[in-house]
């Protein structure tokens, strides 16, 4: 890290941050060698990232391929007016990089399990009715496995 002062240490500021950041950008690499940036909602659970996708696309083509993964979330705060020079402008913030691999969960149980904390998560209030099996049958859920995790914050 370029910045060390700024490195998050605090495993626990880290996974809060994860369990509260309402969007997520995963990176793979596409078939041509570029890195294809998407946001998406997911869930942070036993040391691993876990989101639902349809089973067609670009990132899942990726996924099967094997590409290598990255994952990021961030907290913007405040942007900070310059004083003087332009270069004195500041952003305050909090952000998490996360580098891994990505899989397909294939036990239905857990698939059912994933989905109802993303629920939980997203419609905390509840009111919504079960995952039907065709539907599930026709949803992806993937899990990236962390190999790396990074966190960086400038509070001022």
């Amino acid at each position: 890290m370029r910045r060390p002062e700024r490195e998050i240490k605090d495993h626990e500021t880290i996974k809060a941050l994860l369990d509260q950041a309402p969007v997520g950008r995963i990176a793979t690499i596409n078939r041509k060698g570029y890195p294809v940036i998407k946001p998406l909602n997911y869930i942070y659970r036993d040391g691993k990232i876990y989101f639902h996708s349809s089973k067609k696309g670009e990132k899942i083509n990726d996924i099967r391929r094997g590409s290598p993964v990255s994952f990021e979330v961030d907290q913007p705060i405040s942007y900070v007016p310059a004083q003087g020079p332009a270069c004195k402008a500041s952003y305050y913030y909090r952000s998490i990089l996360i580098k891994g691999r990505a899989g397909f969960v294939r036990s239905g149980k857990k698939k059912m399990e994933i989905l109802g904390k993303l629920m939980e998560k997203y419609q905390p209030e509840g009111g919504y009715a079960g995952v039907a099996e065709e539907i599930l049958q026709k949803t992806a859920v993937i899990e990236i496995s962390i190999d790396e995790i990074t966190g960086k914050e400038n509070l001022g």
